[in-house]
């Protein structure tokens, strides 16, 4: 199960929206279990059917994270026109089995954007449960 603050899928809404017509894309990095911090990345394929993250900006949040105490919980990005599933391409590169996968759809409006995590491993997709909870004071 990944648990993630309502703010922090605001904030992954709100990215996914700025960058249509092209699929936004992010890590989500968490501390005792549940998502505390979300790194957007650039989409260096622009591109509105797939994504690759900038390497540079990846280095940067995976530096950032072991400075902070953190582990990298899960990949995100976003479908602007399809559902919440993975694609055939999300599938095929899926390479770290020790990751969630969570795809943001635009394909309808508020408030129906649809948020789902994955587990992929051998190319085997199994959903995983998301909570959105209320923030930590």
């Amino acid at each position: 199960m990944i648990r993630i603050g309502k703010k922090t899928v605001t904030a992954i809404i709100a990215q996914a929206r700025k960058e249509l017509p092209n699929e936004a894309c992010g890590y989500l990095a968490a501390q005792d279990d549940r998502i505390a911090r979300h790194y957007p990345m650039t989409n260096t394929d622009a591109a509105g059917d797939h994504f690759s993250m900038d390497p540079a900006e990846q280095f940067a949040a995976v530096k950032d994270m072991r400075e902070r105490g953190l582990k990298l919980r899960a990949v995100y990005h976003s479908h602007p026109e399809t559902p919440a599933r993975p694609s055939a391409e999300d599938i095929r590169l899926a390479y770290d089995p020790n990751v969630s996968y969570v795809i943001i759809s635009l394909a309808d409006t508020e408030p129906t954007i649809d948020i789902k995590s994955f587990i992929i491993k051998d190319e085997q997709v199994s959903p995983e449960e998301l909570k959105i909870e209320e923030e930590h004071k």
